[in-house]
């Protein structure tokens, strides 16, 4: 005899598979591996699922048709296909799925990211391209970025000079991200706040985390609800987000009270202010507008930037001949300076084909924040049908043998005369992405990483430790909603001495 408890959870179940049943069959669907009842290709994902899905898509195709709980999911693995979604289709698939899993303080940090197209997300990224990342507003935190790096460099050299344990420059790049960030948005450092740097990285961290972590209220619908509670997960989003929604008040308040330019320049959040203010807007900005913007900078800038570093001085150090190749061209050009300074950068022709080859090897973000279908449309022939989730697999794309020579090597020298770029006009090369759901910040970004960098391969020549062999280090990526390299990079820093 069944209990009524076990039949108030059937119902659940027994809905959602009717629905799978019902579901309307489309023809000229992607081909794709067969779907189990209710889970549908969830069960292929892999720990890894960017490498799951390039694995897939050798047998299925570079346009793949997958169902993820009740989500019909399209994977896009070549450039080819890249293209025609972003340049012929953009504006039929520049629209976010609303996430279910992501709590009463959502608002907080999907606002711009995973806002649907509509009149209030064109309006809002206006405000980031034109207000917050515009090349006059990247110019203006010059003098921060330099501050930054060169008290990164101050310390790398006080611990080598006192130690000769190997410096984590994963932690390393991640602090000089954030500091940086936090001083172009708020002005001020974290301290300033009565909020410790070490607990700010930590919340960083954790937001991260539940972002990247699976959760059954996107993919089933009605009862995954119940599965984020029974997992924790939901408990924890909200306890993270309540912190950092604390903290960005915080802050606020403090700019409210103490007025324009108090810290001696205009940060991110007094340019906000402003346009709170100004009634002539396209949408009256609030306060909590504001929050989602700092969010969206604070979780879309940190990690990518310290991923980018990290990455690049882990295939320098596996690769030393281009690292002495890069060294060379700094020096030679910086000469007896203390440090590189902004105005060197653009002479560096040699550090930005390495800042390429290691986007290519290793993107942020491997499967770009999925996009949704308005309306139906045609990719290599095949239907995408409205409500479709796609998402682009970069990572499969950058290691492609049919774009690239060796794709496995680490070889900056194939962009030389090579015009592939990585803002989003070459679809061989999109770690942030392209179209309408192209990254803002990129010229923001970019500039920290140029810049800090640079400086590393000036002030220091760098070694494995503990008589590591080049062939000995660990190249594992961690998962996550962006790919960190697994374990730490831990190096051994030796000042430079100029002859």
């Amino acid at each position: 005899m069944i209990s009524l408890p076990m039949l108030l959870w059937s119902i659940p179940l027994l809905l959602a598979v009717l629905l799978v049943l019902l579901k309307p069959k489309y023809k000229n669907l992607a081909p794709g591996p067969p779907k189990l009842p209710l889970i549908g290709n969830l069960h292929q994902l892999g720990t890894l699922p960017h490498y799951s899905l390039w694995e897939l898509s050798k047998k299925y195709g570079p346009v793949m048709h997958l169902r993820f709980g009740q989500v019909p999911v399209v994977i896009i693995s070549s450039s080819e296909a890249a293209k025609e979604l972003f340049k012929a289709n953009d504006l039929y698939s520049c629209s976010r799925p609303r996430l279910a899993g992501t709590g009463r303080l959502s608002y907080n940090f999907l606002d711009i990211a995973f806002t649907p197209y509509g009149d209030y997300w064109r309006e809002m990224r206006k405000i980031c391209a034109v207000e917050l990342f515009s090349a006059k507003r990247v110019q203006s935190f010059r003098s921060i970025r330099e501050e930054e790096v060169g008290s990164l460099i101050d310390s790398i050299l006080k611990s080598s000079s006192s130690s000769s344990s190997p410096v984590d420059l994963s932690e390393k790049m991640l602090a000089l991200t954030a500091n940086t960030i936090c001083r172009e948005a708020f002005g001020k450092s974290f301290e300033a706040k009565g909020f410790s740097q070490e607990r700010f990285q930590e919340v960083i961290h954790e937001g991260l985390a539940v972002l990247g972590s699976f959760s059954a209220a996107d993919f089933f619908a009605g009862i995954g609800w119940i599965v984020d509670r029974l997992t924790g997960l939901h408990a924890r989003r909200e306890k993270t987000f309540l912190e950092f929604d604390e903290f960005y008040q915080k802050v606020i308040d403090d700019h409210i009270q103490k007025g324009k330019r108090s810290y001696g320049h205009e940060d991110i959040i007094d340019v906000l202010l402003e346009l709170e203010k100004d009634q002539t807007a396209g949408i009256q900005l609030s306060q909590d507008h504001i929050k989602a913007i700092l969010m969206n900078i604070f979780l879309g800038g940190v990690d990518t930037g310290a991923i980018v570093m990290v990455w690049a001085m882990a295939e320098l150090v596996k690769n030393p001949r281009v690292m002495k190749k890069a060294q060379e061209e700094i020096r030679n050009l910086t000469g007896d300076k203390a440090k590189v300074s902004e105005t060197d950068i653009e002479k560096l022709d040699y550090l930005k084909l390495i800042i390429k080859e290691t986007m290519r090897l290793h993107p942020p973000g491997t499967l770009l924040i999925p996009r949704e279908a308005i309306s139906k449309f045609s990719i290599k022939g095949y239907d995408i049908q409205p409500k479709t989730r796609i998402q682009v697999n970069v990572w499969a794309i950058g290691r492609d043998p049919e774009i690239w020579e060796n794709p496995n090597e680490f070889f900056p020298e194939r962009f030389i005369k090579n015009p592939i770029d990585f803002r989003g006009f070459n679809y061989e090369l999109l770690p942030f992405g392209s179209g309408r759901r192209g990254c803002p910040g990129v010229g923001m970004g970019m500039a920290l990483v140029e810049l800090a960098l640079a400086n590393l391969l000036y002030c220091f020549d760098w070694k494995l430790p503990f008589n590591m062999k080049e062939s000995d280090l660990n190249m594992e990526e961690a998962s996550g909603q962006t790919t960190y390299k697994k374990q730490p990079l831990l190096l051994l820093p030796i000042k430079y001495q100029s002859a």
